[in-house]
């Protein structure tokens, strides 16, 4: 004995919920990104006659109702001021940079510079660069160049990623944020990508990655060696470096 009544047991529904599953489908299809209460507006404006109850129904019947990733939140940054160096290693900087191959493949840029003698140290290409690559990267200049005090970024994912995070306490390297929405506080490494931008990348149609990589260690070595640098006194960075010394404080803009 089930205590279940014998009409229950032979019921067959008889809904018939094709038409609203085609409906929401199609709609998930063109906007994969919207949640019910937008998918519900835009059936509505086509006139369907369902009400919320019954979409919603179908809604999460189709599992369409997957809890999305909320926005993690970053701690709160403080404002540094941006300094001037004078002896090189005591910080670089960094950033990302994007854009597109003539196919219209996205590529991305990494780019590290040095703040004192404004020297670009790398500029690494690929279709993604993830915080393990932003390592690696980092080690292969450290084998020649040496490791900086401290290294100024953004907030991106890459550089708040945990692996970075570690990495950096291991070398004992200080991370200074900036504060979101406040890309002058990096304004070093901001002017070196406005340079790099107008000079390669929009100057420039790339059919492939070793394109891009090639025009850019030819500006590269430009950019270093036979350059003046208005802030370094109309001195190339590599000129630069070769009169400063590597292991002095560093003194505030005022």
């Amino acid at each position: 004995m089930t205590g279940m009544c014998r009409s229950q047991y032979y019921y067959v529904s008889k809904k018939d919920d094709s038409a609203v599953i085609a409906a929401l489908e199609t709609l998930s299809s063109k906007h994969p990104v919207y949640g019910f209460r937008k998918l519900y507006a835009y059936l509505r404006r086509d006139g369907k006659p369902w009400n919320h109850k019954k979409v919603y129904r179908v809604y999460k019947l189709l599992k369409m109702n997957i809890k999305r990733r909320g926005k993690r939140r970053l701690p709160t940054r403080e404002r540094i001021p941006l300094e001037q160096q004078i002896s090189i290693n005591k910080k670089w900087s960094m950033d990302f940079m994007s854009d597109s191959l003539a196919s219209g493949n996205r590529f991305r840029t990494f780019n590290v510079m040095d703040d004192c003698s404004r020297e670009a140290l790398a500029i690494e290409i690929g279709t993604s660069i993830c915080s393990q690559r932003v390592t690696r990267t980092l080690e292969r200049i450290m084998d020649w160049r040496g490791k900086p005090c401290s290294i100024r970024v953004d907030n991106g994912p890459e550089f708040t990623s945990h692996h970075f995070d570690l990495w950096c306490k291991k070398q004992d390297i200080t991370i200074q944020y900036t504060q979101p929405g406040k890309p002058t506080q990096n304004g070093y490494i901001e002017r070196f990508n406005r340079s790099y931008r107008r000079e390669i990348l929009d100057a420039h149609l790339f059919f492939n990655l070793s394109d891009v990589r090639d025009l850019t260690d030819e500006w590269i070595q430009e950019y270093n060696n036979h350059r003046p640098h208005e802030g370094l006194g109309n001195r190339t960075p590599i000129e630069a470096v070769r009169k400063i010394p590597k292991n002095e404080a560093a003194e505030v803009l005022k």
